[in-house]
């Protein structure tokens, strides 16, 4: 699993810009509160709602990025390619032969080391 930066992580930069906007409000709000005697609820309002929006980010699941997309696209395309060009050689079942030929040289190793005894594998 790859890390990402903190910087160029997307719920990173969404939560400086929340509370950036939050501390904003903030300072517009704590002389407003005293002009209009609304005590402290503008301020706790601005808390919770940047806090709301906060946790709404951190809990949004992960959206991948267009670049991995298309990167995951491409190499479907290309092994769609390579299954094509596999299938109309003209020697389709090469695979079975090269395990075929195998199996034939496993075993007649096997037969020789038998036929020596005395010697340990």
């Amino acid at each position: 699993m790859r890390h990402k930066s903190v910087k160029n992580n997307s719920k990173n930069r969404a939560t400086v810009s929340i509370w950036g906007a939050a501390v904003g409000l903030f300072a517009l709000c704590i002389p407003l509160s005293a002009a209009t005697s609304s005590g402290p609820i503008l301020p706790i309002l601005v808390m919770l709602c940047a806090t709301v929006g906060t946790v709404a980010v951190w809990l949004a699941p992960e959206q991948h990025r267009r670049e991995d997309i298309l990167a995951v696209k491409a190499l479907e395309d290309r092994i769609a390619n390579l299954e094509t060009i596999c299938t109309s050689l003209p020697e389709a079942n090469r695979g079975e032969k090269i395990l075929e030929y195998k199996l034939v040289n496993q075993l007649s190793r096997d037969g020789q080391q038998q036929q020596r005894p005395g010697r340990d594998r």
